[in-house]
């Protein structure tokens, strides 16, 4: 597959993969900034990029500045008729000052493909041994300590209250 990408600024640097294997794309800060404690900055990159029809371009953290520094990445969706400059959107989660600088990496790119879905609205829902339980109602252990298949979907909520 190509994408194409467009440098906007001739001081942008090109994503690219570090490794031969790596899922995702580096992505480069084009200018300087600093991102207070708790603050968020949108840190522009110079390029824009193509990504090809049915593949959506994901923004995902670099992990060592994340565990390192506590920078998270926010608003990772970029669709493939999306034509304008990438700008990474960042927060930090720490209790220091972030500083940005020109030329290091910020951020990462995943190339995944994607498919529309054909939406029908509809009455009722199929049934599921799930059902609408969510927000932890599998628990923490694995099935293999707690058999979640074996359960009616009352009888898992009767024995989950017993480990909250």
């Amino acid at each position: 597959m190509k994408v194409k990408i467009k440098k906007l600024s001739p001081e942008a640097v090109l994503p690219s993969y570090a490794l031969e294997g790596d899922a995702g794309l580096d992505i480069y800060a084009l200018e300087d900034s600093e991102v207070s404690p708790g603050a968020r900055a949108m840190i522009p990159t110079g390029v824009a990029i193509e990504i090809p029809k049915g593949y959506v371009a994901l923004v995902w953290d670099k992990g060592g500045i994340a565990y390192k520094n506590g920078i998270k990445t926010m608003a990772g969706v970029c669709d493939s008729n999306y034509r304008g400059e990438y700008k990474i959107i960042i927060l930090n989660t720490s209790k220091e000052i972030f500083k940005v600088k020109k030329g290091n990496k910020i951020a990462q790119i995943l190339i995944q493909k994607v498919e529309q879905a054909e939406i029908e609205e509809v009455k009722d829902l199929s049934d599921t041994e799930r059902g609408s339980g969510g927000f932890g109602s599998t628990g923490l252990t694995s099935k293999s300590n707690y058999d979640i298949g074996a359960l009616s979907q009352n009888k898992f909520k009767e024995d989950i209250k017993k480990f909250l």
